[in-house]
């Protein structure tokens, strides 16, 4: 098992990289500002969930493999970015909907839980960046002489999608709290769900056209 330093050492790290906002802070921005805390928080989880997928490859040496070919890594990058393309403009398309009330307003939330689940998961898993960095940071803080590397690394994945779920729903709680503003006005709340629909495109965008390694 990885030493008690290590861990703090490792979890000091991972806070550090974690709390600069990158394209997982602008994410979970973009989903509070359009669907609200809820919206944010749900997208958090499931991008978490889909990391942990992720988090195995590398420790069973998958992601080497990822992380090494520029083929897969591109295949995988262009993926999650046409998917966050369309999250954005789906988003932008239903910024002025109401919300659903009455008898259809538990089914509603019922399926808008899940499906921001299944959308977070989705982003999560399809981001390559992830596996890369897992690849070049695990094996710096695993305790060889002890054996069970596999193990060991999973142990320091899973810390570090728990501190990033941890960081990313402050994010999320702050944006959509500063969203609950713009909803006393159906105009600004339409605006405001498209500015977060318009930065998750951008985000989109911007992954696409980054170079083959982070």
């Amino acid at each position: 098992m990885p030493t008690p330093d290590a861990l703090a050492a490792f979890a000091l790290a991972a806070i550090i990289l974690i709390v600069i906002p990158g394209p997982s802070v602008l994410f979970v921005i973009g989903r509070s500002l359009a669907y609200g805390r809820r919206g944010g928080l749900l997208s958090v989880l499931g991008n978490g969930l889909g990391t942990l997928p992720l988090v195995a490859a590398v420790a069973l040496g998958v992601g080497t493999i990822v992380a090494q070919s520029a083929v897969l890594f591109t295949v995988i990058k262009m993926l999650g970015a046409a998917y966050l393309v369309y999250l954005g403009i789906q988003a932008i398309r239903h910024r002025g909907d109401g919300n659903v009330t009455d008898a259809g307003a538990s089914a509603h939330r019922s399926l808008r839980t899940s499906v921001m689940l299944r959308q977070g998961f989705i982003v999560g898993i399809t981001n390559p960046k992830t596996i890369v960095f897992f690849v070049a940071v695990l094996p710096q803080f695993v305790n060889f002489s002890a054996g069970n590397i596999p193990v060991q690394m999973m142990l320091l994945g899973l810390l570090a999608v728990t501190i990033g779920f941890l960081c990313d729903a402050i994010w999320a709680l702050l944006s959509g709290t500063a969203r609950q503003w713009f909803a006393r006005s159906p105009r600004r709340m339409a605006g405001i769900r498209a500015s977060g629909g318009a930065l998750i495109v951008g985000l989109g965008v911007g992954l696409a056209v980054s170079g083959n390694k982070p």
